[in-house]
């Protein structure tokens, strides 16, 4: 019996435990299973609602156009324990035990799953009419608000503010967007990027006001830092979100400076059998030489088969993958792949003021992030050719009627 057999054979005996019941958590369960584990599997999930996703939280169940978004997975017949509305309190490693409200949980492999939290608003905290939006129950309680077409303030035009207001203004809401920074998603994107971006607002019949802090919330209104008062039959907070790992102190799980878990490349801890993925854990990235914290939903997706091969045996299995994620906002859909903070050069293709166009990243002459408009070919293409780190000729790269896939640079030559 080869090394590796031995090592996937002992491990089929095995407790996995995994808490958090998100996309991460849920498919690091199926993936075990789809890979041929065969001990106990827990699904821990401090939300009492049977396992959902999260994107159509912001769209369809929003508007009422679903009353949910379970996971289509079928918990029992893959021999998948469910155990929910049991919020996760600690972890005890020296004795191989998770503490939760329902009591002590033992586990022989632990898997963190439990995602981020959004950020809220100081001064707000239990302040009537003032929202969320995370969870199924944000959703629900929003729900009625937008069919009452109440006056709406969101605080923050980051994606969830961007998207919340695309639904909000779908409904038929009033709706004024106020950002601190001096343009939408200041802390996603370049500035040169993001501006075009503000005339999206407006369009909709948003109003976005930027260099805009709030001063107080009072009843039927904002204050913003300037005096002037701002109408809200609501308020929805989208200021960001943080790894949801408080619970973790005093675990000797070692955590970041953003308070995530630090993984390595095979996505474990720093404590012997616990793993970590998904928004709450970040990861050495080899092919962009630093260390990724990602908050969406593709990291949540293919993490989990990473930590499945591990607790298997498969010593092999390393996580280095180029970062996804896209948003429907004001009638646009957008895409990103990639991480451009290492880019040393930026392409445009296409129009900004127009309604497709892209953006492309280049290190040296190899491609390693674009964000993509209107144009999902661009960003399909664009994605194999970051994977494969592909060179790149920037003059063919800037023509948008070329197809991506045919803007490579012929071997030998220089970046232009």
């Amino acid at each position: 019996m080869s090394e590796q057999t031995q090592r996937r054979s002992t491990s089929q005996t095995r407790r996995v435990v995994v808490v958090g019941a998100g996309m991460a958590g849920v498919q690091t369960a199926v993936a075990l299973r789809e890979q041929g584990y065969t001990g106990t599997v827990t699904l821990i999930g401090a939300e009492p609602h049977q396992p959902y996703d999260r994107p159509p939280l912001s769209k369809a169940v929003l508007l009422g156009k679903s009353e949910g978004s379970a996971f289509e997975v079928d918990f029992e017949a893959l021999g998948i324990d469910l155990a929910l509305g049991r919020e996760a309190l600690g972890v005890r490693p020296a004795d191989h035990e998770l503490d939760t409200e329902g009591g002590p949980v033992p586990y022989d492999v632990l898997v963190l799953a439990t995602g981020a939290e959004p950020i809220t608003l100081p001064g707000t905290e239990g302040v009537p009419g003032v929202h969320l939006l995370r969870t199924l129950d944000d959703a629900e309680r929003l729900r009625p608000v937008l069919a009452r077409q109440h006056d709406i303030v969101v605080v923050g035009a980051g994606w969830i503010g961007a998207e919340f207001a695309t639904a909000a203004r779908e409904a038929g809401c009033a709706v004024t967007v106020v950002e601190a920074a001096d343009r939408p998603l200041a802390g996603a994107l370049p500035a040169e990027v993001a501006a075009p971006m503000a005339a999206w607002y407006a369009d909709s019949g948003a109003d976005l006001r930027t260099h805009a802090r709030v001063a107080a919330v009072e009843p039927g209104a904002v204050v913003l830092d300037d005096g002037s008062r701002v109408p809200a039959g609501a308020v929805v907070v989208g200021i960001g979100a943080r790894p949801a790992t408080a619970w973790l102190a005093g675990s000797g799980i070692t955590l970041g400076a953003h308070g995530e878990v630090l993984a390595d490349e095979r996505l474990r801890t720093t404590v012997p059998d616990v793993y970590a993925v998904g928004d709450c854990a970040s990861f050495p990235s080899g092919r962009y030489g630093e260390r990724l914290l990602v908050h969406h939903w593709d990291n949540a997706l293919q993490g989990p088969r990473t930590v499945a091969a591990g607790i298997l045996g498969e010593t092999d299995a390393v996580y280095d993958p180029v970062p996804y994620f896209w948003s429907e906002q004001f009638g646009r859909f957008v895409q990103y792949a990639g991480h451009h903070a290492v880019a040393d050069r930026m392409v445009w293709r296409g129009d900004p003021s127009g309604p497709s166009w892209s953006v492309c990243w280049l290190r040296a002459d190899r491609l390693v992030a674009l964000l993509a408009v209107g144009r999902p070919r661009d960003l399909a293409q664009g994605r194999r050719l970051v994977e494969a780190g592909t060179r790149m000729d920037a003059d063919a790269l800037s023509d948008p009627a070329r197809p991506l896939k045919t803007a490579t640079a012929a071997p030998g030559q220089e970046a232009r």
